[in-house]
């Protein structure tokens, strides 16, 4: 009689599981979604802040789509001839880096001034640089124009490159669970992945609610400078701080997707736990396109 082998490295190790892929993917489209999400409930507060008109904070919104609607169709083309679960992972740090880079305007811009003197006013520089406004005001229209400027490239280049990372982490994410679930629960693990895809939008307007509680510069003057409260006109929150705990949420859930194989067994015959179970035309079939080290392991398996 045969000798119980192990079980296989790939049911042992989570990241030879679908279940274990579905919890992250459902995470990271969790993080993602409340990434682009959360500028959509902070943009009126970075319109007042850096004096940008409705049309342009509407554009800066909507850039986004810009680059994912140039490499959709592309990247989903190649998704079967690629590593999948990385490409999701250098997308998701893509998805990062952009929120990142859309909370340095606050870093590169002077402290916020406010009217200190008229209730209710905005004191923006751009108050002072309107055409019919009378002065020696060159100089310092000159100086906002060039801040404005970098601040929108800045901005339109964070939404840019989050549209960007975004490309491969639904189309890939989606594709893998077909593949490799069961056809039983594929229906529920997707659906799984859309409800957490639904969630995260509405947890980033609850997180913009929270952030923007606080002073923008709430780490460049101290509390006792502030002599507005959130409820004054005139009060403008921290808004980088939600796209930096976002970012962050995103980079965490990136790391799981750097070691999960290019390809899993399926799971209805991952669940057989004895490979020894299996004929040597099945073995050849599961050796087949693996790395060395993970024939190794299956070949270490059905030794007897």
């Amino acid at each position: 009689m045969a000798d119980k082998s192990p079980a296989p490295f790939y049911c042992s190790n989570p990241f030879y599981t679908i279940k274990f892929f579905v919890l992250c993917h459902g995470f990271l489209q969790f993080s993602q979604l409340m990434t682009s999400g959360y500028m959509k409930s902070s943009i009126s507060t970075i319109e007042r802040r850096f004096g940008l008109s409705s049309q342009t904070s509407g554009m800066v919104a909507s850039f986004h789509e810009v680059g994912n609607t140039m490499l959709i169709i592309f990247v989903s083309y190649f998704g079967s001839r690629v590593h999948r679960p990385r490409l999701i992972g250098c997308g998701a740090i893509l998805v990062s880096m952009a929120g990142l880079v859309i909370s340095v305007p606050h870093f590169v811009s002077p402290p916020y001034e406010y009217d200190q003197s008229i209730s209710g006013s905005s004191s923006n520089t751009t108050d002072i640089c309107l055409p019919n406004r009378k002065g020696p005001v060159t100089d310092v229209c000159t100086g906002s124009q060039r801040e404005s400027n970098m601040i929108l490239i800045l901005l339109l280049f964070g939404q840019t490159l989050l549209g960007i990372g975004g490309v491969p982490i639904q189309p890939f994410g989606i594709s893998y669970i077909d593949d490799f679930a069961s056809p039983t629960n594929s229906p529920l693990y997707i659906g799984f992945i859309f409800a957490a895809t639904a969630l995260g939008p509405a947890v980033a307007f609850i997180l913009g609610s929270f952030m923007l509680r606080f002073y923008v510069d709430i780490d460049k003057v101290s509390s006792a400078e502030v002599h507005i409260t959130n409820k004054d006109p005139r009060w403008v929150g921290a808004w980088w701080l939600g796209f930096i705990f976002a970012a962050s949420t995103v980079a965490l859930a990136s790391i799981p997707y750097f070691f999960f194989p290019r390809e899993m067994p399926k799971e209805d015959e991952a669940a057989r736990k004895n490979i020894g179970d299996m004929t040597k035309e099945e073995v050849a079939e599961k050796l087949k396109d693996k790395t060395p080290e993970e024939e190794g392991f299956t070949l270490f398996q059905f030794i007897k």
